[in-house]
């Protein structure tokens, strides 16, 4: 665990180097308590730099969902993903009736830990943001008075472009929102309009 910890120290480190990473604590601040943080999609590095983002004492209970198809296809990116960031890894390949997301990111929570989620369900290689899955509201719906934070990465996907294995050096900052719950009476439709909107609200004006 040691060695692990070592290196995601190592990784938040590099991650902040290229990007210039900067953190702003808009609508919350940096508290230890349970969170789903849900951003806005648009490089496989997305949750690495959100992660390394979080003050040390908030990484270490804070867990990614991401793609088994993609994190498990190369022994280096498998110990990444499953030792160093401890994700929650979703088979997004698999039939429904296989898999369950949202019971295996309950089980994340049940276990004391923060999520980190991408409503979008895959990347967006355009500006603004795709339409929300329903995950998140099924996510709110099993796990009520877990906060549901929103974070705004800005820049990364000119930082990491599709298709690049190398970074171009890009200044990112990372907005953190106002924390948010599901409401008794509110319907599928009405709260993936809210959060969404609350992300794009985050947003810089430019975008």
């Amino acid at each position: 665990m040691a060695l692990e910890r070592l290196v995601g120290s190592a990784l938040c480190g590099a991650a902040k180097l290229i990007t210039g990473a900067r953190a702003i604590w808009r609508g919350c601040t940096p508290e230890v308590r349970q969170r789903v943080y849900f951003a806005n999609h648009r490089s496989h590095a997305d949750f690495v730099l959100l992660w390394a983002s979080l003050p040390p004492r908030l990484r270490r209970r804070t867990r990614p969902v991401a793609g088994a198809d993609y994190w498990l296809t190369s022994t280096l990116r498998s110990y990444m993903a499953e030792r160093v960031f401890r994700g929650v890894l979703i088979d997004r390949t698999a039939a429904r009736d296989e898999v369950d997301p949202v019971a295996m990111m309950s089980a994340a929570l049940k276990g004391g830990d923060s999520l980190i989620i991408f409503p979008e369900g895959t990347r967006n290689l355009d500006d603004g943001l795709l339409p929300f899955k329903s995950g998140i509201y099924h996510l709110a719906r099993a796990n009520p008075g877990v906060e549901l934070v929103p974070v705004w990465i800005e820049n990364l996907g000119r930082v990491m472009p599709k298709g690049s294995f190398i970074p171009v050096p890009v200044l990112c900052s990372l907005t953190f929102g106002q924390p948010m719950e599901v409401q008794p009476e509110e319907s599928k439709d009405d709260f993936l309009q809210r959060t969404r909107a609350a992300l794009l609200a985050l947003a810089p004006a430019e975008d």
